[in-house]
């Protein structure tokens, strides 16, 4: 690749030699005047004397007609990658043919124009067609994030310098293995610890491993935070790998797992860079800040989103970290929440940048999905090798819960249940939909007599969320009863531990999870009980009533199934891929014909077209708010407004903008103001139905 990225950065911007430009940018003179951004480019109606790289893409053509990719590159390298099509469009029109004869016309330098010496297509002649697009993408970002760079510094260098992570990752490895120690010795010799310090001396063992696709299946509880960083870093050094990049499904989680790591890493904590929109801007350090856009650091923490569709984007602020990505360790925690439709893409992707780009893929999860060739799925990675032996047993010896199969196929009434949840002192529930958790969390406070029952459900903003599960800590210190009734957001990574949990029958992956946040520390005498209920209601349509229905199925063909076995869970992947269509939208056909901007419009791995953001009237929301009407967006201001944000199907926003109940704080910020405060509850968050019921304290003057 060096040679035709050397070769893109020559001719990237050969349209600035024009006339016109020159003009401009000596008038300008300043950091817009190097952008082309004032219109759509592949529509054809940029202003030529904006046109700067268009110059450059048919220059490349005219050297060599195989430089296509090239020309893609260049073309794009500010407005982003375009279809093939729109790409030929463009360079056909005669205007446009016109900005490289009048950028000749000024003689450039022979050096300039010249093809490089070493120019060989048959490697990539060589490449299947999606390996070559991705070989593309890889130039794209080459070429994005070095015009980054050296146009930030040329208009910024004294103001926006960027300074280096000191920290290498030899160094981060012996510190982390040095707080591993301190951690164990301290530690009780308890069964817990002993199969914590057996899966580390097990995995560790496997770092120096030829780099390829691993797994680290350990249950809830086995240490894989720890465990997966430590093997990452080890097998870095011994293979020579750049960086560690830790992809997490949730944002509840990545600040307690980055958390982690710097607290392990002590001094060079600064090495961990956290990369998502949740990201507190009160933690958000400048360092954070510039090394997040092309992820230039030692350890990475983004969301499983952040990564995957940055593989698959078009635009440049997303495709400008893709080249760091390769001779990286990427740790994909709770991979079993991959969505079935986009697995085909997904697993090309990771296993182009094993093959090609000198990456290692480690799954990391207690429910280990079946991605495999082995297990069945010919678009699956070729091999997968376990880390963890399973001599060691881990499940087994792990076994802290006890598990409860529903009697029948009869629904268990939520009445019938707020029964069973108000004679527990420690329970959790956890139910099919956000509807289902608020009827429930009442009823079981009609049985209480008080209002005590806790709530947790995405109608709630992060903030609102952070405090309650901050309540239920508290009220566990002091010893009081906690009744939590919650959706499964609380399934995957969050830290909560309760005697009893009852669980909607679900997929076999969303029943583990459950029964991770039981007896989760192993502190009780005895097992914890998972009990699992037929609920009232059917979980959301596609893949979650899908894998309810393969778990029925399970059961009636395996009466014992064993919740805990890695064979029940290869067993249920398996029939749950089967029934699920693994490239749904036709994106490996979209990517055999270079369709850059309808792939990265199809590979979305949360489906936002139906549902909106909006800003509720929670504690702490309103100076934010106040800064951004008065001052304009800012990166900070809208991180903060992150935490107070709920997403709602996004006609009903519309139609609350529609009516003024709820208006534009700016052009991509939709707010409730404070008075709809009786729309927005302490225990269950946003009630849609209460918007436009006023708080009459704000309409009463003085």
């Amino acid at each position: 690749m060096r040679v035709f990225a050397h070769q893109a950065g020559r001719w990237h911007d050969l349209g600035k030699y024009r006339q016109h430009f020159q003009d401009r940018i000596r008038k300008e003179n300043g950091f817009e005047a190097h952008l082309e951004r004032d219109a759509d480019a592949s529509a054809g109606s940029m202003s030529q004397d904006k046109d700067h790289s268009t110059a450059g893409a048919l220059w490349a053509l005219q050297k060599d007609p195989r430089l296509g990719f090239l020309a893609m590159a260049i073309i794009g390298h500010h407005g982003g990658l375009r279809d093939a099509e729109a790409f030929r469009e463009r360079i056909r029109k005669k205007e446009k043919k016109q900005l490289l004869d009048e950028a000749l016309a000024r003689n450039p330098p022979e050096e300039l124009l010249a093809m490089l010496p070493g120019v060989d297509f048959s490697g990539l002649e060589r490449l299947s067609k999606h390996r070559f697009e991705f070989w593309t993408r890889m130039l794209f970002s080459a070429l994005v994030d070095a015009d980054f760079l050296d146009t930030e510094h040329f208009f910024d260098a004294a103001t926006r310098e960027r300074r280096r992570v000191d920290a290498t990752l030899p160094a981060l490895a012996e510190a982390l293995r040095a707080f591993m120690d301190r951690k164990q010795s301290g530690a009780a010799d308890t069964p817990v610890n002993r199969v914590r310090r057996e899966v580390l001396s097990a995995v560790l063992s496997a770092a120096p491993s030829p780099p390829g696709v691993f797994s680290l299946t350990v249950p809830t509880g086995g240490g894989k935070t720890l465990t997966s960083m430590a093997f990452a870093l080890e097998h870095a050094r011994a293979q020579g790998l750049r960086r560690v990049i830790v992809a997490i499904p949730f944002t509840s989680i990545i600040e307690q797992s980055a958390g982690v790591y710097r607290e392990a890493f002590g001094a060079l904590g600064d090495a961990v860079i956290e990369h998502h929109s949740a990201l507190d801007p009160r933690r958000e350090t400048p360092l954070n800040r510039v090394a997040s856009e092309n992820w230039d650091a030692p350890v990475i923490v983004t969301t499983t989103v952040q990564l995957l569709e940055s593989l698959f984007a078009n635009r440049t602020s997303a495709c400008r970290k893709l080249h760091n990505i390769a001779h990286s360790v990427i740790v994909l925690d709770e991979a079993q929440t991959l969505p079935p439709a986009l697995l085909t893409a997904t697993l090309d992707g990771l296993g182009t940048l094993v093959e090609d780009y000198g990456c290692s893929v480690v799954i990391c999860t207690a429910t280990q999905p079946a991605l495999g060739r082995r297990t069945g799925f010919p678009e699956g990675f070729p091999a997968i090798r376990e880390l963890v032996p399973a001599g060691i047993g881990a499940f087994e010896r792990l076994r802290r819960v006890k598990v409860r199969w529903p009697e029948s196929r009869e629904p268990m009434p939520y009445a019938a249940l707020a029964q069973h949840l108000a004679r527990e002192r420690d329970v959790l529930a956890v139910v099919h939909r956000r509807d289902d958790a608020r009827k429930l969390c009442e009823l079981v406070d009609a049985e209480t007599g008080a209002p005590r029952t806790l709530h947790l459900s995405a109608l709630m903003c992060p903030e609102h969320r952070s405090k309650v599960l901050a309540d239920i800590k508290a009220r566990k210190r002091r010893g009081e009863p906690v009744r939590l009734v919650a959706t499964q957001l609380v399934e995957a990574g969050v830290d909560l531990d309760f005697a009893i949990v009852y669980r909607s029958l679900a997929g076999l992956d969303s029943l583990a999870q459950a029964a991770g946040r039981c007896n989760r520390e192993g502190l009780l005498e005895g097992l914890g009980e998972l009990r699992l209920y037929e609920a009232e209601t059917s979980p959301p349509r596609g893949v979650p009533a899908m894998a309810l229905s393969v778990t029925r199925t399970l059961r009636e063909q395996y009466p014992d199934l064993d919740l805990f076995s890695p064979e029940s869970f290869r067993l249920y992947f398996e029939r749950l891929y089967a029934n699920a269509s693994r490239d749904g939208k036709g994106i490996q056909t979209m990517r055999a014909e270079m369709r850059f901007e309808a792939v990265s419009q199809a590979f979305k791995l949360v489906e936002d077209d139906w549902s909106a953001p909006v800003v509720v009237p929670f504690e702490g929301c309103e100076p934010w708010l106040d800064a951004l009407r008065r001052l304009g967006p800012s990166r900070e201001r809208l991180r903060a407004l992150q935490r107070f944000t709920v997403t709602v199907p996004r006609k009903l926003r519309d139609a609350w903008v529609e009516r003024e109940l709820a208006r534009f704080a700016s052009d991509t910020v939709v707010y409730l103001g404070p008075e709809h405060r009786p729309a927005y509850d302490e225990t269950f968050g946003l009630v849609p139905a209460r918007v436009g019921i006023l708080d009459p304290g704000l309409l009463i003057p003085g």
